[in-house]
Formats: C-alpha cells, structure tokens, sequence
C-alpha cells in the first residue's frame, strides 16, 4: 500500500473514496445524516457505511478518539476499502497526535500474504492518500506530519516484514533459509553478518542448540547482524529464538499443537524486523541481533528426556522435556551474545511458553526480568505502540521449581504452574551477573501469531515485539 501526504486541502486531492471518522456525536450534525441513520449506522466504534454515490466511506468511532481506537478504525476501513473497485483512498488529518496511528492503521491493516495461493487476488486500493489539514478545517504543519509518516513507514515495513518470515512455511525457512535472508538483509541495508554453521557451534561449545537441532535434516545456524554507526550512544543486543519448526522432538506435541508451530521463529524474525528498521532510521544506536536457528525433530539420534547438557557458558541441564527446547537454543546464544558484544542491554524475545497465554492471554506478551524500572519503561513503550505486555514477577520460591538434583538445572518446572516465570527464570541462568539489571525477556507466544483477525492483524503473524522495541529505542537516553 503506498501511502502519500499532501500540503493540500481534503477537497483539493483527487482520490476514489474519501474516508471519515465520526462519532455519535458529530453523527447528529453530519451533512448525511438522513442517509447513514437511514442505513443504521450509528457510529460505534469501527461501525462502516458506504455512502458509493457520494464515494464516502464512514467509520464510527468512539467519543474516547485513543490513538488505538484510530489505528483500529483505520485498518478496519482500510480492510473494508479494499474489497471495493477504487483505486485511492483520502483522508483528512485528526491533529498530529492521532497522524502516527493512522499510518500504522493503513499499512498494518492492508496487510495481505497470498504466496501460497494459486490465484492471488490482488486489492484494486493501491494508494492512501493524507491530507495535512484537520477535520475542523485547522492545518498541520506539512514537515512535522512528514518526519512522522517516514519514521512510521519504516516501522510498520519492518512489521510486514517480519510478518512474512513467520508467514513462511517450514520447508521453506529453514535454519539454512533463514540464515540467507539474514544474509540479503545484512547486504541490503549495510549490516554486518556472521553465520555460524554446525562446527562453528561445536568450536563454540555450544552443546545444548546443537542437541535439540541433532535429528533434523536442516542443520542449525547461528546469525549474528550488527548495526554499527559511527560513536553510537549505546550498545544493545537483541537475541531471539528462531525455531523454524517444533514438532516437540521424543516428547512429541499433540498432533493439533503441530499446526502452526512455524510460528516458533517469531522471535528471531522480530530482532531482524528490529534491526531493520533501526538501520533505515539510521539510529546512533549499536545493535546486534542474535539468532539461534534450529528445527526440532525427532530420529534415533535425537536428544532425549534423561539427558544432561553442557551449554556454552559451561552449566548442565537436566532434560526433562524435549518440547522445552527453545530454552536450550536462548542459553547458548545468550552465552554467545554475551562474549562477544558488551553492551548496556540485552533483551530476549521468544514464543517460549504456552503458559504466558494461559497467563495473560492471545494478544499480550509477558515481561519479566530482575530490573523492575527497566521492566516499567518496556510496559510504558508497548502502551504507546498499540503493543500490549504485561508484567509477570519473579520470585525465590518459583525458583525452587527447576532445581535439579543431577545437573545445575532443570529445563522444565516439578510443578505445573508458572510456567512462563519458571521458563525465565531458567534463562537468568545464562545471563552475566553484571547482565543481570540490564535483561528482560519477552515472552511472545501469545502475541506472535493469530488465527483469527484482530485490530490491526490478520491471520498469521502479526510482527510482535518491532513496535514496541522501536518505541522504547527511539526513546533510549
């Protein structure tokens, strides 16, 4: 979807279709009035009535006006827009404020993935157009608006972008596949990029990634990105967990937790999507994103419940669930990212647990960490993104639940509660003790993925962790 601004009045840009936003209240003074009550519409929140012999389309939205409300409202427009033969679409400016969340609600909520189909049926709206004047008739200025659409722009690609790598199916992005597009984004965008293969890892020690990827056919990869601009302010490392497919290994899922399990490389495509869109805002910010790449798969040589695993950083872990893999592949790259960079932060994202759903829900991604300042900056960062997150507290006695009495640590909890904490408070075992106030992992399990649309996402994934993670870096002192 391209999406324009133009230094001109509403009535002054040729397009389609206009779009509007109206309350209920401003729906009682609206010139058609007659026409919309006469189509029952009432102007609840995202509420749409097509108006064709005028070419208007209105939304309803609600006397609160949130930028969420407004991203919403506008994805749902866009998504409706896109159903109808028009080509170009306009709208008219609702204050500066609100000017972000409608960019992200035309680009997020256009968003279609047709590779897989015979016949893709390409959307006719091809072109939004934003005016810089206000509703009320008050004018923006036209070079605020601008910095804000290219900042949003690049933002919201990075999020397709990373919803199309999770959209990819396991034949085809697999560790070797997603080392390749690693490699092309490193060249496109002037990044560094180190791939590290399977003897790589061994001189590397890393014993506990190359045990969960040792009966697949697809080798692991490790990926290693860096943004490295001139005097950067801070150094900050993003890691994530990219299984390109989870069948369970020996402790195999059921056969309906099989399907859609290529979402399990949420979190390594989020840290490139991130890295993307830092290196095209061209920050004063060091990044390096970190990558464990491995399918889990299971054979006679696959690793199994009862065995016990030196990671990189030199501690053994009773395995005790072969399903519990993603935590294995996050030590050793934690160990790795660590060594090799110092940086002021690190953060982990991964779609780790099935019980930080069964804690927070679909939509919301579980925080957690020592440095509960830290944490609270993340939490106000989602808020303004359209992200949601939720804070999941450690504690001495959840601890207690991955002891082990033949290893330094278990990789999964004696009890069934918890999980999510239980899951990082297994990572903190692989993070520096001078690392320690500056970690926080994001539990993505929950919102990386949807199989039913909601606000700006449609089925697949849904780019958790980019906007969020841009927010709080834009933001970084």
């Amino acid at each position: 979807m391209n999406v324009k601004l133009y230094n001109q009045p509403l009535e002054q840009i040729g397009a389609d279709l206009t779009l509007e936003f109206v309350t209920a209240k401003a729906l009682e003074s609206h010139p058609h009035h007659a026409l919309l009550t006469q189509a029952g519409f009432k102007a609840e929140q995202e509420q749409l009535c097509a108006l064709h012999e005028h070419r208007l389309l209105v939304c309803g939205i609600d006397k609160e006006m949130s930028d969420e409300l407004y991203r919403s409202a506008m994805a749902c427009a866009l998504k409706s827009a896109m159903n109808y033969a028009y080509s170009s679409l306009k709208c008219a400016q609702y204050t500066p404020e609100r000017f972000r969340a409608l960019v992200e609600g035309a680009v997020l909520g256009s968003y279609t993935f047709e590779s897989y189909k015979s016949e893709p049926k390409p959307s006719k709206l091809i072109e939004v157009i934003f005016s810089n004047e206000n509703n009320d008739g008050s004018s923006n200025a036209i070079d605020t608006l601008e910095a804000i659409l290219n900042q949003t722009l690049i933002i919201a690609k990075a999020t397709n972008f990373v919803r199309n790598l999770v959209n990819q199916t396991p034949y085809d992005m697999t560790p070797q596949g997603m080392a390749v597009t690693a490699d092309s984004l490193a060249k496109s965008n002037n990044l560094e990029c180190t791939i590290l293969d399977v003897n790589g890892l061994e001189a590397e020690n890393m014993n506990a990634m190359l045990a969960v990827g040792r009966a697949s056919t697809n080798p692991p990869r490790l990926i290693h990105l860096a943004y490295k601009p001139k005097n950067p302010r801070k150094v900050i490392t993003l890691v994530g967990k990219g299984l390109t497919y989870d069948s369970g290994g020996l402790s195999l899922k059921a056969a309906a937790s099989m399907v859609t399990m290529k979402m399990d490389k949420a979190g390594a495509c989020a840290v490139m999507g991130i890295i993307k869109a830092v290196s095209e805002l061209k920050l004063d910010i060091e990044v390096h994103a970190l990558i464990g790449a491995v399918e889990n798969m299971i054979g006679g040589n696959a690793y199994k419940p009862d065995d016990v695993l030196r990671a990189k950083n030199g501690k053994t872990i009773e395995v005790r669930n072969t399903d519990a893999e993603g935590r294995l592949v996050l030590a050793d790259v934690l160990g790795y990212a660590q060594e090799y960079v110092k940086a002021d932060y690190i953060f982990d994202y991964a779609t780790l647990t099935g019980a930080c759903m069964v804690a927070l829900g679909p939509y919301t991604t579980g925080v957690m960490g020592h440095n509960e300042a830290l944490k609270q900056e993340w939490l106000n960062a989602a808020k303004q993104s359209g992200e949601y997150c939720g804070n999941l507290p450690f504690n001495r006695h959840l601890k207690k639940l991955i002891k082990s009495d033949l290893a330094d640590v278990c990789n999964v909890s004696s009890k069934p509660y918890g999980g999510a904490i239980t899951a990082a408070l297994f990572l903190d075992n692989f993070i520096d003790e001078e690392m320690k106030e500056k970690w926080v992992h994001f539990d993505i399990a929950g919102s990386a993925y949807t199989e039913s649309a909601w606000d700006v996402h449609t089925y697949g994934g849904t780019g958790a962790g980019v906007r969020m993670s841009m927010e709080w870096l834009l933001n970084l002192k």
